[in-house]
């Protein structure tokens, strides 16, 4: 039985349509990314994923369940926007949520400790909210949505307001969650995030599910129009090229866009013939390359 099974929801505002009968499910041990521009439809989802709000058709199955108070201890969820409060310890706030999951007092200020020492942030056990960085709030709100060993996380911009170093270390923490058995349902606009983590994806746009599956098959249906080289030497002439529509000069050497794959053979051949070739590889395209084909460059 799959953890989350998300199953033809629909979400009706008045005369406006927030979620259009979308439907997915995630396995267990799974990072599944939900993406889409401003206004496509990712915080409704995931609000009647948490049992927020409920669709006005379809379900939402956890463990084969529908959504009910027992379902909420296991339920953990990670808002993009700030939730702490302030001027209040973050022991004690973050004490009171695990214990409004199930969580006994003594388990859950070991949990806390635990998560804090992983962290490398012990000492900020009595420090108020206020007193933190944003990033640093931002690693404390991460705490709050885990402390109760939640088997379903939704994670909404889990990284917002991290600087690289401590972006990794809660990448690596979302990967041991992972690696844990943990389900989680993974929202950003970082697509080299969602190329890392997620083995599956649904993009949104404008309330529907217009592409969803295996990233590494959508990406195989894309074509791969660009080519990366590297030559000893200044490499003239490439933009006349059949079948080149332009070139860019980088530090490393060229990024050459194509109109087909087709097109790559003449560029090395091209290339071999002026000097030697230090690099030369056709590119799947990016996630995010595929985004903007799929939904568009504007915003909702």
């Amino acid at each position: 039985m799959k953890p989350l099974i998300v199953d033809q929801i629909t979400k009706q505002y008045g005369d406006k349509t927030a979620v259009n009968g979308i439907s997915f499910e995630v396995e267990q041990g799974e990072i599944y990314g939900l993406l889409g521009a401003n206004g496509a439809g990712k915080t409704t989802t995931m609000r009647m994923v948490l049992g927020l709000i409920f669709p006005d058709e379809g379900k939402v199955l956890y463990n084969g369940k529908p959504y009910g108070k027992e379902q909420l201890r296991m339920l953990g969820y990670l808002p993009e926007e700030r939730g702490l409060y302030p001027k209040v310890k973050v022991s004690e706030q973050l004490l009171y949520l695990a214990k409004l999951r199930g969580m006994t007092a003594k388990d859950a200020d070991s949990s806390l400790k635990r998560w804090l020492e992983r962290f490398e942030v012990p000492e900020y056990y009595n420090k108020r909210v206020e007193e933190l960085s944003k990033g640093n709030q931002q690693k404390i709100q991460f705490i709050a949505s885990i402390i109760h060993n939640p088997r379903i996380v939704i994670l909404d911009e889990a990284f917002s307001g991290l600087d690289p170093v401590n972006v990794e270390l809660l990448k690596a923490t979302v990967k041991e969650l992972r690696d844990n058995g943990t389900t989680i349902l993974f929202s950003t606009h970082r697509m080299e995030h969602v190329e890392e983590l997620c083995r599956n994806i649904t993009i949104l746009h404008r309330s529907n599910a217009v592409l969803k599956g295996s990233l590494k098959e959508i990406k195989k249906s894309f074509p791969r129009e660009r080519v990366l080289l590297a030559a000893d030497g200044d490499v003239s002439g490439l933009d006349a090229l059949p079948g080149v529509r332009r070139v860019q000069r980088h530090e490393y050497g060229y990024e050459i866009f194509i109109e087909n794959e087709s097109a790559a053979r003449g560029i090395l051949e091209y290339a071999m013939a002026q000097g030697g070739v230090d690099r030369f590889q056709v590119m799947e395209p990016t996630l995010n390359e595929i985004f903007i084909k799929t939904v568009g460059d504007t915003r909702e």
